[in-house]
């Protein structure tokens, strides 16, 4: 039954690709190349890797296959990835990290890749899987803006048990690509540090940022420092003009699990962030780049069609997680086309 859903939908998804700018496809390695959907088996120790995935992200020997009649075959490591979503009480189904054994041959749609995360569907319930499709859309939203951002690709996903060749679950997940992969296709690097000073920040893209972020309602993000301990910086990847740079710096966001616009059922506010529940939208922008804010307003508003059409247009959105998600913009939009809500729900609100 959804494979017949996904034959009927790929010219939607293939539509969707014609309509972004063709900025985003520059340079994209083939797998984020366009938006049609994948069909893929992947054959592992899925009881193993569920039973250890909470207190283990060891890599377990397995198999992916792409494509119907004539499938193409990768030997892969797979592993359980992430942190919240390894909580069983959270997801028991983790999300997964795809290392390929060996280098996919040249005209191979998974040509260039070596690691790769897999975002999945948490649970089991067939409704589950919504909120991981609206969480690609959150990506989907970001590309629409800017090119440097990180791409997606949906995928129905058979997940097999190979101890017994039996069919665990199918269900849709999508494939990120590699921030380094971003910061080549946008001639950066991708940098590794502890933190940055605001001031390092590029303020352009640190207002579309915090602006970003604010659309689609999310409070769970740094985008200059990180946990103790931890690289910066939280859900956060830092790219710049070269690998020693000290300015110009671009924060690029990921994780969009925990917004209002995902709201999975999980999702609850940042500690010492004082809104009620995760749809509440608070901005978390900084006031040194209102000034930049106020001018990136008008580029959310330009696109504001394309940002509604990649709603409208992913395949598999129910009507009413696609209502739910419209409303959402709309209530954005009707903040920032308005001077005087703008000013007070954002720039006033400001940190310092």
């Amino acid at each position: 039954m959804i494979n017949a859903i996904l034959k009927s939908t790929i010219t939607i998804s293939a539509c969707l690709a014609a309509l972004l700018s063709p900025l985003q496809a520059k340079g994209a390695k083939p797998l984020f190349q366009d938006n049609s959907v994948l069909i893929i088996r992947i054959e592992a120790p899925f009881s193993e890797i569920k039973r250890k995935s909470e207190n283990s992200t060891d890599p377990h020997s397995a198999t992916l296959y792409l494509g119907g009649d004539a499938p193409e075959r990768h030997t892969i490591e797979l592993s359980a990835r992430g942190n919240s979503r390894r909580d069983k009480n959270i997801c028991t189904f983790a999300p997964l990290r795809v290392a390929f054994s060996d280098k996919p041959a040249d005209g191979s749609l998974f040509d260039g890749q070596k690691r790769l995360k897999l975002v999945t569907h948490c649970r089991s319930s067939k409704s589950y899987q919504q909120y991981y499709i609206l969480e690609y859309i959150a990506y989907k939203l970001l590309n629409t803006l800017t090119p440097v951002s990180l791409k997606v690709r949906l995928a129905e996903i058979d997940y097999v048990n190979s101890k017994n060749g039996k069919t665990i679950i199918t269900r849709f997940g999508f494939f990120i690509e590699d921030a380094d992969d971003t910061a080549k296709r946008n001639k950066l690097k991708e940098l590794d540090v502890a933190d940055v000073r605001l001031s390092q920040l590029d303020r352009e893209a640190a207002a579309r940022y915090a602006l970003f972020q604010y659309m689609i309602g999310n409070l769970d993000w740094s985008m200059h420092d990180g946990v103790p301990g931890h690289d910066c910086c939280h859900n956060t990847k830092l790219l710049a003009p070269g690998a020693d740079a000290t300015d110009g710096i671009i924060p690029l966001p990921y994780d969009f699990d925990y917004s209002g616009f995902v709201d999975t059922p999980y999702a609850v506010p940042p500690e010492g962030v004082p809104v009620r529940n995760v749809r509440t939208r608070r901005y978390r922008g900084y006031c040194l780049h209102n000034s930049a804010a106020r001018a990136a307003t008008g580029q959310f508003t330009e696109n504001r069609a394309a940002l509604y059409q990649a709603i409208e247009e992913t395949p598999v959105l129910s009507k009413k997680k696609k209502a739910a998600a419209t409303d959402y913009l709309d209530s954005f939009f009707a903040i920032i086309t308005d001077p005087e809500k703008l000013e007070k729900r954002l720039f006033s609100t400001c940190r310092g």
